[in-house]
């Protein structure tokens, strides 16, 4: 007649073996008897001897669960193949299991792997215990195997994607914070509730509100990018000096994204200063976003940093260049017609221009090469980009033609500037050898409502005069082939 415990053991819903240890427990005897004193070392000396212990565990019984689990029609076909069950990877956790025995313990645990008759592997938890009235002998153990084989695929998957998303974040080739502004956030939370509404206004008003804000972002991580970028050894060398980083330009657009989040834009980009931990400027674009699901607290922010220094600095050159004339690095003549139509427009007034032309340029170049030519050219940019002081310019607005752009200066101002332009090749000449430097020019003054073309016009036509009388003075014709200079 079955019992309701032989019932409960043949329905449980989980894997049930019961085993005699009992020879097991006989071998255990005899080891100790020969001076066998660890088990585990004893074990590990040869592994022919946890096989030894394996063939003293007699299955008795096992339940329908374990013949499912493991695809045996039966207890006889299961135990007459538990070779193929037990095998492999299991040999360590066995050993463990063996050694809590040895030890005195009358249950054991272990996380193991067996595998089906069909060859499945199965990852399972093992529990045995010693039967209550067969402590002395162990001729009663109960082992209940728990198939885990789902979840630990499921964890391996979720491992996997956490090695994955980890390695899209350190490997990645742009700087990357995860940050936390929670404490930001009830910060402004604050503010809007004590009936602030034009939160611009409010940061104008009080520019130390963006200063604690910027105090109170912890930083959670950053990548091995971010460590390259800002030039640090580490990362709590780089989070230790962060007040190093983010400093001096930095404040203003931290309001701008404040104001942004005070609006609700989570996600934003802009370009921005920071500072690596050598003191150099790099220019950044950064791109920010409260990550998903911490859109009430803020409390998980990513920031992605560009380094944009190359492309700024190749830009300002471009932008240089657009504006200079490569050669004298004085302005070139699209910034002096721009410039003078501004002027004409916005003034100040009264305004003086000065026109110039290099003199000898073409006999230079004839005599002695271009490559003289165009250092008697930066010569004279040297000299005039000297004599000018800001808002005044000097540009370079033909082959051998300058021009000075002088606001607000009245013709005093503009026969002083020929005086010192005059002292100023004086001083070249006496610094440069070969080619003597020389200038004609000519200045007009223009007032309030005066076309500015016409006021050109007159110091053409006055550095044109100054002109022919440096050439009647050198005793011979521009237009014609001169003499080889010695100067």
């Amino acid at each position: 007649m079955t019992t309701d415990y032989e019932e409960m053991f043949e329905l449980a819903p989980v894997s049930l073996w019961l085993e005699d240890y009992s020879a097991l427990h006989a071998l255990f005897a005899n080891w100790r008897a020969v001076g066998v004193l660890d088990l585990r070392t004893h074990l590990n000396a040869d592994h022919a001897r946890v096989t030894e212990c394996s063939r003293c565990i007699r299955v008795v019984k096992v339940n329908r669960k374990t013949l499912a689990l493991f695809g045996a029609d039966s207890t006889e076909q299961l135990v007459a193949n538990l070779d193929r069950v037990f095998r492999d990877a299991m040999l360590a956790p066995h050993i463990e299991e063996l050694v809590a025995l040895w030890d005195g313990k009358l249950a054991f645990a272990s996380q193991t792997v067996n595998y089906s008759l069909a060859g499945e592997r199965l990852d399972i938890l093992v529990n045995g215990s010693v039967l209550p009235g067969h402590q002395a002998d162990w001729s009663r153990v109960l082992v209940a195997i728990e198939d885990i084989t789902a979840r630990t695929h499921a964890e391996a998957r979720i491992g996997q994607s956490e090695r994955y998303a980890r390695g899209l974040f350190e490997d990645s080739p742009v700087s990357l914070w995860v940050e936390d502004f929670s404490t930001i956030k009830r910060l402004m939370d604050d503010v809007r509730q004590r009936g602030i509404e034009d939160f611009r206004v409010f940061t104008q008003v009080t520019p130390e509100f963006a200063q604690r804000c910027m105090q109170e972002i912890r930083v959670i991580d950053v990548n091995r990018r971010t460590l390259e970028m800002f030039h640090a050894p580490d990362k709590v060398t780089l989070l230790r000096e962060l007040d190093q980083i983010f400093r001096d330009e930095m404040q203003q657009p931290f309001t701008e994204q404040l104001i942004d989040l005070w609006h609700g834009k989570l996600m934003q980009h802009r370009e921005v200063v920071n500072y690596r931990l050598d003191g150099e400027l790099i220019n950044v674009l950064l791109q920010f976003s409260v990550l998903p699901g911490a859109e009430d607290d803020w409390s998980l922010v990513q920031v992605a940093l560009i380094d944009i220094t190359a492309r700024k600095k190749a830009e300002a050159y471009l932008e240089y260049l657009g504006k200079h004339d490569v050669l004298t690095q004085l302005r070139n003549r699209a910034y002096f017609e721009d410039e003078l139509n501004r002027l004409e427009r916005k003034g100040p007034w009264p305004l003086t221009i000065v026109a110039i032309d290099l003199n000898r340029l073409k006999a230079t170049n004839d005599h002695s090469g271009h490559a003289a030519g165009d250092s008697l050219l930066r010569r004279a940019g040297e000299v005039l980009d000297n004599a000018v002081d800001k808002p005044a310019c000097a540009a370079r607005i033909g082959g051998d033609e300058f021009v000075l752009l002088m606001p607000g200066a009245d013709e005093r101002a503009g026969e002083v500037m020929l005086e010192r332009v005059r002292s100023l090749i004086e001083l070249n000449n006496q610094y440069y050898p070969g080619a003597t430097l020389s200038f004609a020019m000519g200045c007009a003054t223009a007032q309030e409502g005066e076309r500015l073309e016409a006021t050109v016009s007159r110091a053409d036509e006055r550095m044109f005069e100054n002109k022919r009388e440096f050439y009647m003075s050198s005793g011979f014709d521009r237009r014609t082939r001169p003499a080889p200079l010695v100067e």
